[in-house]
């Protein structure tokens, strides 16, 4: 078998650990499209669990070598969970104390995980959702200056720059010339922005989409309905070439059955991502009979549990 010849690494830290995440072949899921190649990247075996490991963990070295880290300050910053844990994690790592303003309704997982790593969680306004959450970290700082490093996820260049040096060039090393679409959702743009970016330089055409929510009030955690929200700064719509809007039962629907058909216990937004993704496969199996779509898949489903079922049922 390949695992007898494959040598397991040895790490000094575990911010080592980040990137380099397996590609799994979705056959259940796009079976209606034989003809395509779907592939879902498991961020989920991040360390943190997430795709905003690589961000976080980028944000904070950086920081760091720039001096306005590690000298005694407090990192602050806005989160609906996945990036709070990767603080988190790395604050331990590193031994930089961690201060999270999170939305009161951010599942209780995330805010039990957070905290496990010694960090202080504020609460902002559920019903103002992540843009509450930006608004209230700022007035923070405002007061304080000198006493938080403020990485700003949804401002921050080395938020993309974590996906142009590393999830785009691992897709590529993965699967070269056969790619031919990749599909990622808009939180803080970062993943999206930043691996197109890198994608777009290869030699052969590779189609960007991005995924957000049909509707302003939706149940897709982690997911920004831009003409509803704040734009992130580092958001670049001309880095990717559309845009496709899925609905929260979609969305729900498929983190369902990534669960019973692929052994993928992901959360909604994958769902969403891989909806999305599985939709493109079908017209590419209809129109041009191939194609190799590449879909993110952000976390874990655990870190949804109890509450969110209760939504699912009465709210959505």
């Amino acid at each position: 078998m390949r695992s007898s010849l494959v040598r397991s690494r040895r790490f000094g830290s575990v911010i080592e650990a980040v990137g380099n995440t397996p590609l799994v072949r979705l056959d259940r899921v796009a079976r209606e499209a034989p003809s395509v190649e779907v592939y879902a990247k498991l961020e989920f075996c991040n360390p943190g669990g997430s795709v905003k490991d690589r961000a976080a963990l980028r944000m904070m070295t950086k920081a760091i070598e720039e001096g306005k880290l590690g000298t005694g300050k407090i990192l602050i910053d806005s989160t609906s969970g996945n990036t709070g844990v990767a603080y988190s994690i790395f604050g331990a790592a590193l031994g930089v104390p961690v201060r999270l303003v999170m939305p009161s309704n951010v599942t209780k997982a995330r805010k039990d995980i957070a905290r496990a790593f010694g960090t202080e969680i504020i609460f902002s306004d559920p019903m103002e959702g992540s843009d509450g959450a930006i608004r209230y970290v700022r007035e923070i700082v405002a007061k304080d200056p000198d006493v938080y490093f403020y990485p700003d996820q949804y401002s921050n260049p080395n938020n993309p720059l974590a996906h142009y040096h590393g999830t785009g060039v691992e897709i590529l090393d993965a699967l070269g010339d056969r790619i031919t679409h990749f599909v990622a959702g808009i939180g803080t743009s970062g993943t999206i922005v930043g691996t197109s970016r890198r994608l777009k330089e290869h030699t052969r055409p590779i189609r960007c989409v991005a995924v957000e929510p049909t509707e302003a009030m939706h149940g897709l955690e982690g997911l920004k309905h831009l003409p509803s929200s704040l734009v992130p700064a580092i958001h670049d719509g001309s880095a990717y070439d559309e845009t496709r809007r899925v609905t929260t039962e979609d969305g729900w629907d498929m983190a369902d059955r990534l669960a019973r058909e692929e052994s993928l216990l992901v959360g909604h937004s994958s769902g969403a991502n891989v909806f999305a993704a599985v939709e493109i496969a079908k017209e590419l199996h209809q129109t041009v009979g191939g194609g190799c779509v590449v879909a993110i898949v952000c976390d874990r489903g655990d870190r949804y549990f109890a509450p969110m079922k209760w939504e699912k049922r009465y709210l959505w």
